[in-house]
């Protein structure tokens, strides 16, 4: 899995005009090429009236999955430009479409392609770039007599944290960089000499800064 990855935060849609044409850029995070289709076969069907509602979508941790459509426009100047914002960008699991309501103006081969990557770029604004960091889940189970401590040192050290359940002792999820993980167990393990039980659970993402 990698360690980190951009996407977008949600689904978003902006429009722009172009000498009288009206682009609306849609976007959405995917997980599958299922969700992808889905979400343009959404679109297509909202903007049924539309020119054209090209697409392209990004999938998989090697963007083993790429897709694009022109719908319609002249080959290479609508879906290859939307394409090409999301690898320009770096972004991952998204699909992107941007409808064209047509103006009466036509922007030739060059401006379709401008126009196009103009309303991918309105999309990923709209859908709010961020990144998803790698992290492990790490239980760590501890006599009451530790708790305040290893409160405070994970406090200090600013380690993410989750949920803590109370029973006969105290275990609290600790959530540590994937990259980091080992480190922390050698950690935690020291500070508490060797008397808190840890263990290992999934791998799980968190989006940076938050």
């Amino acid at each position: 899995m990698l360690e980190r990855y951009k996407t977008v935060r949600q689904e978003g849609q902006r429009e722009i005009v172009i000498r009288k044409s009206r682009f609306i850029g849609h976007i959405r995070p995917v997980q599958t090429e299922e969700e992808a289709a889905a979400f343009i076969e959404q679109i297509k069907k909202r903007h049924r009236d539309a020119t054209h509602n090209c697409s392209a979508y990004l999938l998989g941790e090697r963007d083993e999955i790429q897709k694009q459509s022109d719908d319609g426009e002249p080959s290479g100047t609508a879906g290859k430009p939307i394409l090409e914002v999301l690898k320009n960008r770096e972004l991952k699991n998204v699909a992107v479409v941007v409808t064209r309501y047509f103006g009466g103006i036509m922007l030739g081969a060059g401006g379709l392609i401008r126009a196009y990557a103009d309303g991918a770029v309105a999309a990923v604004e709209a859908g709010g770039e961020i990144a998803r960091v790698l992290h492990t889940e790490v239980f760590v189970t501890i006599d009451y007599t530790w708790h305040g401590k290893v409160e405070n040192e994970l406090r200090s050290r600013e380690v993410r944290t989750g949920e803590t359940q109370f029973t006969d002792k105290v275990t609290l999820l600790c959530l540590p960089l994937a990259a980091e993980t080992d480190r922390f167990v050698s950690w935690i393990t020291d500070i508490t000499q060797g008397q808190a039980d840890v263990s290992k659970g999934e791998p799980v993402y968190y989006i940076e800064g938050e």
